[in-house]
């Protein structure tokens, strides 16, 4: 069976809705991580962060690469998702290095999830693209290192950091909704050509247990 024009129409634009929103977070996530690298307690964690901005910054060109193949100018991909992820980011300021570590890793985790389930819904070169750019990586596996490390050496952070984490997952979770009802094309629905407000709520309950799992590894409660 051969797909209709809306159907190609409706294909591409979550494409690029996608890979706008990927894109915008890459780089906002290169200016946070450069900044919070400068309240790192040692010049080595100083440069672990600073290697994870610089990963940001290399996703973030990629994916601009991608979008200028496709046809679309970067800018007015990722425009549409600046205020809202700022908004985020703005709600959600760390108090202190550990919990600049904490966001990262939740942002991150959660982030790249929401991605690679969007992504499911597109042409195969397309899932593999944002597979490759999304999966968890050295990045993911540092700032796991640099929490188990600090809850090591200080297990009273734990109460902190769950706490922490639980409501950057909340804000996150939101954020999820907001983007998925704002524009439909990234929630789940081409499959489900159900209710918008019922398939971005699946999309987030799933979102919520993978990272209960992320958070039950480090031993602490999500």
């Amino acid at each position: 069976m051969g797909t209709s024009s809306d159907g190609t129409a409706s294909t591409g634009r979550l494409a690029s809705e996608l890979l706008g929103a990927m894109a915008y977070g890459e780089l906002s996530a290169f200016g946070r991580l450069s900044s919070d690298s400068r309240h790192a307690p040692t010049l080595k964690d100083r440069a672990v962060l600073a290697k994870i901005a610089v990963g940001a910054y290399g996703n973030f060109a990629v994916i601009s690469g991608r979008l200028s193949e496709m046809g679309i100018d970067p800018e007015d991909a990722m425009l549409p998702f600046q205020r809202s992820f700022d908004h985020f980011h703005e709600r959600t300021k760390p108090g202190d290095w550990f919990e600049s570590v904490m966001k990262a890793y939740v942002i991150d985790t959660v982030s790249s999830d929401f991605y690679r389930t969007v992504a499911a819904f597109l042409d195969d070169g397309t899932q593999q693209f944002v597979q490759r750019v999304a999966s968890a990586d050295q990045a993911t596996e540092a700032l796991r290192f640099l929490l188990r490390r600090a809850l090591a050496d200080d297990p009273r952070l734990a109460s902190r950091l769950a706490l922490w984490g639980r409501r950057l997952v909340g804000e996150a979770l939101t954020q999820a909704q907001r983007v998925g009802l704002e524009h439909p094309h990234l929630g789940p629905l081409l499959k489900s050509g159900g209710d918008a407000r019922a398939a971005v709520g699946r999309l987030t309950a799933e979102l919520a247990e993978s990272h209960g799992r992320r958070m039950s590894g480090l031993g602490l409660t999500a």
